[in-house]
């Protein structure tokens, strides 16, 4: 691992420009401590504000292993089972469609329930291909397993979140909900052409997409995962090990039209992988939002990047790059356009 930290600020201004992006915020794990942190650019492009440590963002899909995390804790103290069929706790979620009755935790957490990844007019709620049979990233598979975990706790999301993560993670600056102390400091989102836009503020969780946090926040968040903090070693083990390799070229994928290929990823248990490294890794898209994470165990590294605005997924590749080196094919699969 190269002793390379954070780049210049002139370096990240110079990617912000490339990019056509108003700001973002990173931090950095190095031997299992937040070696170093950074924030540059602005919170709207309109004001000014300038983008701090502690400027709450859009995390998009980095809410996703967050969540899994608190879900195998629910497994490791028995009150939830990988095996155990969604529909055993939340039986009318899915009723006209018989292959849904055995999606399980596990399909929901390596995204082989054969869900869409979101409902629409052309991709409806339903399995398309039998759950476990192969890769096809899912937001709609993590909602419902959302809504068994707040049954089976008997509270939302938010507050399970803060009482099995946040607190014991000293996440003081994340939630899955609006909360008042985020008022004082966030970055509004912003479209292709850096214009500032409506700031969406959530009353109601979602796990797969609604985390608001900052990068020091999900640093903490990665020092946990780098170590197994509050998980079995067993489950700790199994939540970074490969329980499906990804065959095509796109993470939604209800139906291949084409022989498969290894993209040379994988995923875990809620975590992309790197299947020649080794590394874990997770990537956020809301839009106006981007974010990625990526973190090797056997380095006891980890770095998080929160950007706000359209363009975010530009710039990851070279920044990834200089922050974690060695071969990223996440972002050939990912396939986002460079600027």
């Amino acid at each position: 691992m190269s002793d390379t930290l954070i780049p210049s600020v002139d370096v990240l201004q110079k990617l912000l420009q490339d990019g056509r992006l108003p700001g973002l915020s990173l931090a950095v794990v190095r031997d299992g401590e937040i070696a170093q942190t950074a924030a540059v650019g602005t919170r709207n492009a309109a004001t000014g504000a300038p983008i701090e440590t502690r400027t709450i963002f859009e995390a998009a899909s980095l809410s996703k292993p967050v969540f899994a995390y608190a879900v195998l804790q629910l497994v490791d103290a028995a009150a939830l089972s990988l095996d155990t069929p969604l529909a055993t706790h939340l039986a009318d979620y899915l009723p006209d469609d018989p292959r849904a009755a055995s999606i399980t935790v596990h399909h929901v957490l390596s995204h082989t329930t054969g869900l869409p990844n979101w409902r629409s007019k052309d991709n409806p709620l339903k399995t398309y291909f039998p759950p476990g049979q192969r890769f096809s990233y899912s937001g709609e598979g993590f909602v419902w397993l959302q809504r068994v975990v707040e049954k089976i706790a008997g509270a939302p999301i938010d507050v399970l979140m803060q009482r099995l993560v946040f607190e014991p993670l000293r996440m003081r600056d994340s939630g899955y909900v609006w909360r008042p102390s985020f008022e004082e400091n966030y970055a509004d989102p912003h479209d292709a052409a850096v214009s500032p836009g409506t700031k969406a503020k959530p009353t109601t969780g979602n796990t797969a997409s609604s985390l608001h946090t900052t990068a020091a926040d999900y640093a903490r968040f990665a020092q946990a995962v780098l170590c197994g903090a509050l998980l079995k070693p067993a489950t700790a083990c199994a939540w970074l090990e490969p329980q499906v390799r990804i065959q095509w070229h796109r993470h939604q994928c209800l139906s291949p039209a084409v022989s498969g290929v290894d993209q040379g990823v994988a995923w875990g248990l809620g975590w992309g992988l790197e299947t020649e490294s080794g590394a874990f890794l997770h990537w956020g898209d809301n839009g106006r939002f981007k974010a990625f994470i990526i973190g090797s165990v056997a380095d006891r590294s980890a770095a998080v990047v929160l950007v706000n605005g359209e363009n975010g997924m530009s710039i990851m590749p070279d920044l990834i790059n200089h922050l974690m080196p060695g071969d990223h094919p996440v972002f050939k699969w990912l396939d986002y356009p460079r600027l």
